[in-house]
């Protein structure tokens, strides 16, 4: 049920229902108050930031091999060193929630991030199936050469193109769609008290900083997953759900596969109706940065 505003609530109680209820003018007041109230609580809206980042490079990433699903491997001495780098990298930005798939590989890159990072010492990292690679059928453990030739054969990108028994690209896309509904109705059950009635704050200079588009932005999300995750994800934002983009985007860079660690970010709105919270806008601050990488020798 709907509550007015405490300081309302006083300013009427003062009055006696009889006597508002026996003035027009006074119900005419009250009614109009009431609605101002409903229309300023339907306007509040949370906006949060989303950094989604790839896991480092394995042996089979070294090795030029599809994994997918079907082979969970760790980190290599490389993807070790540069999920150091994206550590050191992110540690003085705040992050309020922190989910990871369920795979190794990304797993150790998130453990090693949030390491690093003094606001994530008390958060739960969550770990979620629906973040895990795509599955890539028969091509798993073959090299990605062959895969691409696969592609080519069907006429087809490697982005998107569905060995026999693999994942299609919608079917990931569903996955991804699933996880970000539930990841909207997470974040605005514990954090829908920082909303505000006001526009959402416009995103903070690019300037190649880590905690670019997230400076005074009060809740912030980390996504530590896969490459063609992220890249589904991208297009569906970009695609089907209008993430407005900075006006030098390169679309071959945008659809391209995200480095080992390299870093996504987006600034999401949503809104409350009824009991449940709705993405109500997006938009990119950058793609695919893997700056912090080869600053740190980890290539």
């Amino acid at each position: 049920m709907f509550q007015l505003p405490r300081k309302m609530l006083t300013e009427w109680s003062k009055l006696s229902v009889r006597h508002l209820l026996s003035r027009s003018e006074t119900r005419t007041d009250f009614s109009r108050l009431y609605y101002s109230a409903v229309a300023l609580k339907s306007m509040a809206a949370l906006t949060f930031g989303l950094t989604l980042v790839r896991h480092g490079e394995t042996q089979y990433n070294k090795e030029g091999l599809l994994q997918g699903q079907g082979i969970d491997s760790v980190l290599s001495e490389i993807g070790l060193q540069q999920a150091e780098a994206a550590g050191c990298y992110l540690k003085d930005v705040e992050f309020t929630n922190v989910f990871v798939s369920d795979m190794l590989r990304a797993q150790q890159t998130a453990e090693t991030i949030v390491k690093h990072n003094s606001s994530c010492s008390a958060l739960r990292m969550v770990c979620d199936p629906l973040l895990k690679e795509k599955s890539f059928g028969i091509a798993e453990g073959r090299r990605v050469q062959e895969l691409i030739e696969m592609a080519q054969a069907a006429g087809q990108s490697f982005t998107d193109f569905t060995p026999p028994k693999g994942e299609t690209h919608e079917q990931v896309k569903e996955r991804v769609k699933e996880f970000l509904e539930k990841m909207l109705q997470q974040i605005g059950a514990e954090h829908w008290h920082e909303t505000s009635a006001s526009a959402p704050p416009e995103t903070s200079p690019v300037v190649g900083q880590a905690d670019d588009g997230v400076r005074g932005v009060p809740v912030h999300t980390l996504v530590v997953t896969h490459g063609i995750v992220i890249y589904v994800a991208v297009r569906f934002f970009v695609e089907e759900l209008h993430c407005s983009l900075p006006s030098d985007f390169d679309r071959a860079h945008m659809f391209s596969l995200c480095p080992n660690t390299g870093l996504c970010r987006f600034i999401l709105t949503m809104t409350k109706e009824d009991d449940r919270f709705k993405l109500s806008g997006i938009r990119c601050v950058f793609l695919h940065r893997g700056d912090h990488v080869i600053q740190n020798g980890a290539r």
